[in-house]
């Protein structure tokens, strides 16, 4: 269990217990807790000064994107309900504090063209004179074609087990999914034919060692987030689309990240239905269940992106005439 320093570090470890114990995940509420606990301890905070305009000054005080700061408060703000449910607190001090209004979005769009020249850009770098280093690379490729060809979220593969791929017929299993839905999605079939050739080299390179990943990192583990965040980073160097995120007036204008692949597979899918002549609207209920979300509400934010093209063009004209403020 994290070790918190603040006044309240008694209760933050019981409230991680009992989400925990709901089933619920530990992770985003850890992070955003963290953040809370380290603020509480450098204001040298006591309950007593846990009023309302404290949590206002904290949303200046963090100077982070506005989104992640409500995503921040909403967590605490929960946490405070645990504290009055348990009798710690008479009533929740963030019950009124209102959200700051966020940015909008524009996330990076890769075109089929450019998520083909990305996957052969991670291809060129595999090293193959080392055993351990063939394996890692070509398992950090594998995971790059599930987030581009697949739309997986970046966890995903690195979960998946050798037995969560069915050869039979071309599926995988994915399980423990950010929704709590566990989904069994069919791979195309350039996808299936990568993975196993794949597989036929794992097998070689590992026949003596029980690896119960799919994609493994070396004799014992798994490949890790990491190593897949800097296989894609190098990879997006190397085929010059490296940049920075951009803030202009209201408006985030996101970089490359591996979360763009599975954006992008998304936005490239409609794009696909609409040039065929469907109707992209009627294609969304189908996305939602392929991509894992749990209502496909959440998927029809791709049908107001933007393609490749019309996202370079806006970009640009937002770099030609930036906001006055």
């Amino acid at each position: 269990m994290n070790k918190f320093k603040s006044f309240l570090s008694v209760q933050l470890k019981q409230y991680l217990i009992y989400r925990l114990n709901l089933g619920y995940s530990m992770k985003p509420s850890l992070s955003h807790l963290n953040t809370f606990d380290r603020y509480l301890d450098q204001k040298q905070a006591e309950q007593v000064l846990l009023q309302p305009s404290f949590f206002v000054q904290m949303q200046a005080d963090l100077k982070i994107e506005p989104r992640s700061v409500n995503n921040i408060v909403a967590s605490v703000r929960v946490f405070f309900n645990y504290l009055v449910r348990t009798g710690v607190y008479r009533q929740n001090p963030l019950k009124d504090i209102p959200y700051l209004p966020e940015n909008d979005i524009m996330p990076y769009i890769f075109s089929p063209k450019q998520v083909n020249h990305l996957l052969a850009a991670v291809s060129n770098r595999i090293r193959k004179r080392s055993k351990c280093k063939y394996l890692k690379d070509l398992s950090g490729y594998m995971a790059i074609v599930l987030l581009a060809r697949c739309g997986l979220r970046i966890g995903e593969p690195l979960r998946l087990k050798l037995n969560h791929y069915r050869f039979e017929d071309k599926t995988i299993y994915i399980e423990k999914t950010k929704f709590k839905k566990d989904r069994l999605i069919p791979l195309p079939q350039s996808v299936a034919r990568e993975l196993e050739n794949y597989l036929a080299v794992r097998r070689c390179l590992l026949a003596d060692v029980d690896n119960k990943y799919l994609l493994a990192n070396s004799t014992a583990r798994g490949l890790n987030d990491n190593r897949v965040r800097s296989v894609f980073h190098q990879a997006v160097s190397d085929i010059g689309l490296k940049q920075p995120r951009q803030i202009t007036g209201n408006l985030n204008i996101s970089c490359p990240t591996p979360h763009s692949l599975r954006h992008s597979f998304a936005v490239n899918t409609l794009s696909r239905v609409r040039k065929r002549g469907g109707c992209p609207n009627n294609a969304l209920p189908v996305l939602a269940v392929y991509m894992g979300h749990s209502n496909y509400m959440y998927t029809i934010k791709y049908l107001k992106v933007i393609d490749a093209q019309q996202r370079l063009s806006l970009v640009n004209f937002v770099n030609i005439h930036p906001h006055q403020p």
